[in-house]
């Protein structure tokens, strides 16, 4: 059976393990990222390629970089958390091992595993995944294909226009999903409600130590899990927008499968839950029309791993 490399590079690890074709992780290895330096992050990728398939026979290598693609998968245009500018990847990596390799964005990456392996394996044509964490990122699947665009940028979920004239979000618009739906949304729902209703917040300030400001995502869940009335509400304002964004790609792409993932939906149905209520009233007129399930992701941090390995294999 192929084996492939896959790599997921964040702003503060390297992650990469040889995947087989079935999205078995074999083995798996993780660097820190030096983030601040184009060339140590390369040599930290080529470092960890390299000892992976000294081990194993490996065919191609896929890279999840958290940055926005060219169409010909090769170049990092761009990357917030990463010092990547026009940064010819591919060349660089295919170069020092000798492999074939690939570069795709990581919410791309991460959509393309659940797809293959995941939560949405039993499809075959369509699938759109939106991954909550700190902000919202997303990737579509369609006619058994990644939807890539005419620039390789395709399918920025968490800038989609939700409230005009809304919250500024980190790209310059105003109004975006990812300030609505994320876990940045999460906190600053939880820290409004626990500064006017300090009564119905007593657990989460506790975890806080009395402090609004100092509410952090974890310990909304926390508090939720337990019951506290703010913090639950915190999590249905962002299923509220989350839900009504779903039901917009239902509307607009008829896909077979909806994804959640990200740190948030460990949550479980206190995300998922309002999710879906919101969900179905915003698609209540399809009520004798077939719609996507929602589903929450199963493939975890190895998401990117698999995904990039099984892009690899494509080749």
């Amino acid at each position: 059976m192929t084996l492939t490399i896959g790599v997921d590079v964040g702003g503060t690890k390297v992650a990469g393990g040889v995947v087989d074709g079935t999205g078995r992780v074999l083995v798996q290895a993780r660097r820190d990222t030096p983030a601040e330096d184009v060339g140590k992050t390369r040599d930290v990728i080529i470092e960890l390629v390299t000892a992976l398939s000294a081990a194993h026979p490996v065919e191609a290598v896929g890279i999840g970089a958290a940055g926005w693609i060219d169409a010909s998968r090769s170049t990092v245009l761009f990357a917030p958390n990463l010092a990547w500018r026009d940064e010819p990847l591919r060349e660089y990596v295919s170069t020092a091992t000798g492999l074939p390799v690939i570069v795709e964005n990581d919410a791309n990456v991460a959509a393309w595993a659940e797809f293959r392996h995941g939560a949405a394996r039993d499809a075959d044509d369509s699938m759109v995944m939106f991954t909550i964490g700190t902000g919202v990122g997303g990737g579509i699947v369609l006619g058994g294909e990644l939807l890539r665009g005419a620039n390789g940028i395709a399918a920025e979920l968490g800038h989609m226009l939700t409230v005009p004239d809304g919250h500024l979000c980190g790209c310059g618009r105003l109004g975006c999903i990812e300030q609505y739906a994320s876990g940045s949304a999460l906190v600053r729902f939880a820290r409004a409600g626990a500064r006017q209703e300090p009564q119905r917040a007593t657990a989460l300030l506790e975890l806080a130590g009395g402090e609004a400001g100092a509410i952090t995502g974890p310990m909304v869940t926390a508090a939720a899990q337990g019951g506290d009335p703010i913090s639950a509400e915190a999590f249905a304002q962002i299923g509220r927008w989350l839900g009504t964004s779903l039901a917009d790609m239902a509307q607009i792409l008829d896909p077979q499968v909806l994804v959640v993932g990200g740190g948030v939906v460990e949550a479980g149905d206190l995300l998922l839950g309002p999710t879906r209520r919101s969900f179905t009233e915003a698609l209540a007129q399809r009520s004798r029309l077939p719609v996507a399930e929602i589903r929450p992701a199963e493939l975890g941090n190895t998401a990117g791993v698999i995904g990039a390995a099984d892009l690899a294999r494509r080749l």
